[in-house]
């Protein structure tokens, strides 16, 4: 009897420990918009780990971290967890799909759809140094300050659609376009880190980045003049810069973006809806 009293007791162990393991390798999910351009926050166990596109992704010191989903992402992603013990597990997540615009415009000048051959060198060294301040991994979560509109204005352009360029499909725009005059404030919509700021990329011009933490960051495109400098801490309505027309822009306006790393999401998931004719904050 006392054998099997042993027994059932060395079970009973083994079963608690397995589920103290599952435990503390699964996800607490803090908040969950699954849609392409989406993004999650989750907690995990203290020593556990996350895996997702292929990427461990960042954890802060209370365990907190950060997945983003691209515009073109699949309908189902896994995220894979390993627990202080190295048990591996993996959770599917079902994003929702959606439809993008797709605008089509004829007779334009080619030099203004395709760059001259003399500039392609300057264009990817340009986009090498944006894609080497996306991959910051910053364990401070500025975004705990919630999010605002870094401007305000009647909106032209979304996340996520489309030009066919004299019959050329082009990349996707990836931000949110607000019009407003030359010299509007653009302001902080989230507290961060200053991780890139140029006065003339061939393309957006005068461009600012902030990390927002975890791999969240934001960027501002076309600016007319940029008000702070590269590693400034900035804090959610702090101007950082004014709106302007550099770059290949066919007028004023703030283009911004967000992405986790190299993935584009969605600006306007991160804020309420905009009164355009609102000019406060």
């Amino acid at each position: 009897m006392r054998s099997l009293a042993l027994l059932l007791l060395a079970v009973a162990v083994a079963v608690a420990a397995l589920g103290t393991s599952a435990q503390a390798a699964s996800i607490e999910w803090l908040k969950t918009d699954l849609q392409e351009g989406g993004y999650a926050v989750g907690r995990i166990a203290p020593g556990g780990s996350v895996v997702f596109d292929g990427r461990a992704v960042p954890i802060a010191p209370d365990g907190r971290f950060v997945i983003g989903f691209h515009r073109d992402s699949p309908e189902e992603v896994q995220v894979r967890t390993t627990g202080p013990d190295g048990r591996v597990s993996e959770e599917t997540l079902s994003l929702a799909q959606r439809d993008y615009e797709i605008q089509r415009i004829d007779g334009l000048p080619e030099n203004k759809v395709t760059p001259p051959e003399d500039l392609l060198q300057r264009i990817r060294d340009e986009a090498a140094a944006v894609r080497a301040a996306r991959a910051r991994e910053s364990l401070e979560a500025g975004f705990d300050s919630g999010w605002i509109w870094p401007t305000k204005g009647r909106i032209t352009g979304v996340f996520g659609s489309q030009r066919v360029l004299n019959g050329k499909l082009r990349q996707p725009h990836y931000g949110i376009d607000i019009a407003a005059p030359v010299g509007t404030p653009v302001l902080a919509p989230a507290d961060g880190v200053v991780s890139f700021a140029h006065p003339d990329l061939y393309y957006s011009g005068a461009t600012l980045m902030i990390d927002h933490g975890l791999g969240l960051a934001s960027t501002f495109l076309h600016l007319e003049r940029i008000t702070v400098a590269e590693g400034e801490r900035v804090r959610q309505g702090q101007q950082i810069a004014t709106v302007g027309s550099s770059g290949r822009s066919t007028g004023p306006h703030l283009d911004w973006r967000i992405n986790w790393f190299e993935a584009r999401l969605d600006a306007g998931l991160f804020v309420p809806p905009m009164d355009a004719a609102s000019d406060g904050q």
